[in-house]
């Protein structure tokens, strides 16, 4: 029975063992494949770390260059046509200027050309029109025409400008004669009609009209940039005006069209009476730091306009200072702003200081603080009425408001309440009314107000008569307004009369008076800096002859020890009290010797 059974644990055998050899074989096979993947993802993430960068198109590190070289010599075309689009190349009429061989980015008389002609519009440029500058540039014997066999395009760059620029039409002036005079000068005519504000007026009922207006200079500058920009990193404030060349990726020569100095006042407007138009044309180089500063300047100012902090106009007249002005007095006139600000800062905190901590109205004209704040207040109902920026509006208010806290503290401020309506009373405070100041201050006041009367009514018909305004309160605000500027000196007076019946000046605020005295120097200096009638030069210096006859009573006056001081302090109490610790100090020492 033992050998059948043979085979049969043989063949057990066999199959048990080749069992046994399939699962040894599933484990090892599935680790060949796990590591044939693995070597895979190692060669694939090696390959990619450390093999040679292909350069795609939008990879930085590409940089683009300018297509020309310096001091390549360039042809230059100038078409005028009504129309955006330039194709007419053979039109003799089109083409105004031609210049050849002017050598690119090279400073001297030689890339400097300019052209001076008249240009006759036709009927549709007279009926609200349009008129463009078509100028090309291209390489010397390279056509500009694209039509051309010849032409290249990689020789040749174009950009247009607009010869007529379309404004708001001026606001009509609603100033009228009160007194309903018929015949007016043509001088106040002249100059009613010169009076313009670009800004749309939301008072204004009914669309805004345009007007055509002729530009009579066009400054062609060819910016000296050959700087290789990244691809993707060209500044912000350069890539709108980059013209680039789309199968290369390289740029153009930047061609900008100068207007910084193209004053508001330059424009001629355009209709049928004009016949002709004068045209200043000019071609040149112009520096990268020239042309980002001019291009930085025209931002901020459109800047501040949005913000509401310049209006209209305010920026030519701006440009006009560097345009007819001394180079040298406009740095001067720069550092001497500089410190006239310094020097307002200073008084207006010094001013502050010492009204917070000022005791005792002995020795002060309470009554020229109110006509401070009327005047302060006239002043500011003036601009109100007027187009003004907010900024000034903002800082003429916070005057306004710091001259009423300086009422109440030379006066009492009480709200009377007895009445159906509350009402604000005000009372003179015991230190003030209890001594000859108040009797000085009345008497000062009481005389100098019949002058500033007179004054006033004089300069009010006058501005009646001969002026003209919007309406009787434009014109009592005007009114007024000219009297606080003109006669302000006056309400100065009263203290100096002060001064002089007390023979006394130690009550004043020195430190404050002395910057406003620095002050009034530099605006000296302005006066001569700055174009105005000579009437108001005279009026410059009327503070100058207040403040020398302040300066005299101090020299003159001796300091009055016995006079409380701003701090409610005197001379003597602080004499004696010295002097009481000197005696308290010496009795001190005998008891110790």
């Amino acid at each position: 029975m033992a050998p059948p059974a043979a085979p049969a644990a043989v063949e057990g055998s066999g199959e048990g063992g080749g069992g046994a050899q399939r699962q040894q074989q599933e484990p090892g096979y599935r680790q060949t494949i796990a590591g044939i993947i693995r070597i895979a993802v190692f060669w694939y993430f090696a390959s990619k770390l450390f093999s040679p960068r292909k350069p795609t198109p939008s990879d930085p590190a590409i940089q683009i260059s300018n297509l020309f070289q310096k001091a390549e010599p360039l042809d230059m075309w100038v078409y005028l046509s009504e129309q955006e689009k330039f194709s007419d190349f053979n039109s003799e009429g089109a083409l105004i200027w031609h210049e050849t061989n002017i050598p690119y980015a090279v400073w001297g008389p030689q890339s400097t050309r300019s052209l001076s002609l008249k240009y006759y519009p036709s009927e549709a440029l007279k009926h609200n029109g349009s008129l463009y500058a078509h100028v090309f540039f291209a390489r010397s014997g390279y056509p500009p025409d694209p039509n051309d066999p010849e032409y290249d395009k990689l020789a040749a760059f174009e950009r247009t400008h607009p010869v007529v620029i379309y404004l708001p039409k001026s606001r009509a002036d609603k100033r009228k004669s009160l007194l309903g005079n018929s015949k007016e000068s043509d001088e106040v005519v002249k100059a009613s009609e010169m009076v313009e504000d670009t800004q749309a007026d939301s008072k204004d009922e009914g669309p805004v009209d345009w007007i055509s207006y002729w530009k009579p200079n066009i400054t062609i500058n060819l910016v000296d940039d050959f700087t290789r920009y990244s691809q993707n990193g060209v500044p912000p404030n350069i890539a709108p005006y980059l013209n680039v060349e789309p199968s290369t990726r390289n740029y153009y020569p930047t061609v900008f069209f100068n207007e910084f100095w193209l004053l508001r006042d330059k424009l001629i407007p355009i209709n049928d009476t004009v016949k002709e138009f004068p045209l200043n044309l000019e071609v040149g180089p112009i520096s990268m730091t020239k042309w980002q500063l001019f291009l930085q300047i025209d931002q901020s100012f459109q800047i501040h306009r949005s913000y509401g902090s310049m209006i209209e106009g305010e920026a030519d007249e701006l440009k006009r200072v560097f345009l007819e002005g001394n180079p040298y007095l406009l740095v001067v006139t720069m550092v001497v702003s500089c410190l006239h600000s310094v020097f307002d800062f200073l008084a207006f905190k010094n001013d502050i200081q010492f009204w917070n901590k000022n005791k005792s109205m002995e020795g002060l004209s309470a009554k020229s603080v109110v006509v401070s704040f009327i005047s302060q207040l006239i002043v500011f109902l003036y601009l109100l009425d007027n187009d003004t920026s907010w900024m000034i509006l903002a800082s003429s208010g916070v005057g306004c408001c710091i001259e009423f806290w300086k009422i109440g503290k030379a006066m009492h401020i009480e709200i009377d309440r007895t009445g159906k309506i509350p009402k604000l009373r005000f009372r003179d405070r015991e230190s003030y009314a209890g001594n000859k100041t108040k009797e000085y201050d009345d008497i000062a006041m009481k005389y100098l107000s019949y002058v500033l009367f007179l004054l006033v009514a004089c300069s009010s018909i006058y501005s009646l008569t001969y002026e003209r305004h919007k309406s009787w309160y434009s014109w009592i605000l005007s009114s007024l307004t000219s009297c606080v500027y003109m006669f302000g000196f006056i309400m100065m007076c009263p203290q100096l009369f002060i001064n002089y019946k007390l023979k006394s000046v130690a009550h004043l605020p020195w430190r404050q008076m002395t910057y406003k005295f620095l002050n009034t120097i530099i605006d000296d200096l302005f006066a001569f800096v700055i174009k105005m009638p000579v009437l108001h030069r005279l009026s410059v210096f009327r503070d100058d002859v207040i403040f020398l006859i302040y300066i005299y009573q101090r020299w003159v006056y001796p300091v009055d020890k016995k006079r409380i001081n701003e701090f409610g302090f005197g001379g003597e109490e602080d004499q004696a009290s010295t002097g009481a610790e000197a005696i308290a100090a010496k009795e001190e020492e005998k008891k110790t010797n």
